[in-house]
């Protein structure tokens, strides 16, 4: 899941946990330029691994998760910077 930021911020944009669940690789960092479906993570959930994947094209401006992080549904897992293609 991704949204946009708030109105009247710089646009940002977040890509959000699909599901609870436990964060067992981190495939990108900040300042890291990714293309659309490029692998971000990869979450643990009920014994399988889900790759979560760039929505856009664009640079990671933060991660907000860590290795062996448990998550819940809806938190951000990592922020766009602004633009993107």
């Amino acid at each position: 899941t991704s949204t946009a930021a708030q109105p009247g911020a710089a646009p940002k944009w977040e890509v959000r946990a699909p599901m609870p669940g436990t964060i067992v690789s981190i495939a990108v960092q900040p300042g890291d330029q990714v293309k659309i479906g490029q692998d971000l993570c990869v979450l643990d959930a009920m014994k399988m691994n889900n790759r979560i994947r760039a929505p856009r094209a664009g640079t990671i401006a933060q991660i907000h998760v860590s290795i062996g992080q448990q998550i819940q549904y809806g938190q951000p897992l990592v922020t766009f910077e602004n633009g993107g293609d």
